[in-house]
């Protein structure tokens, strides 16, 4: 389990997200932990370090983040 301001690796790739889709490649981008949306299956909001057309924050399944 992830905690609240915790950093974080996610995997991005192939995923949509408000109209953007991140390429295959996105597969390590540095994010923070902003807070669990669900429990099963866990899900988490993280901010990334970076923005890609204007979206910062993502929902993310747990199997695609990483603990740095």
């Amino acid at each position: 389990m992830f905690q609240p301001s915790q950093r974080v690796k996610v995997d991005l790739s192939g995923m949509t997200v408000k109209g953007v889709t991140f390429s295959e490649n996105v597969k390590e981008a540095l994010a923070t932990i902003v807070q669990q949306l669900s429990g099963d299956p866990p899900r988490y909001l993280v901010e990334l370090l970076f923005s890609f057309k204007g979206v910062k924050r993502v929902e993310v399944p747990e199997e695609r983040i990483q603990p740095m």
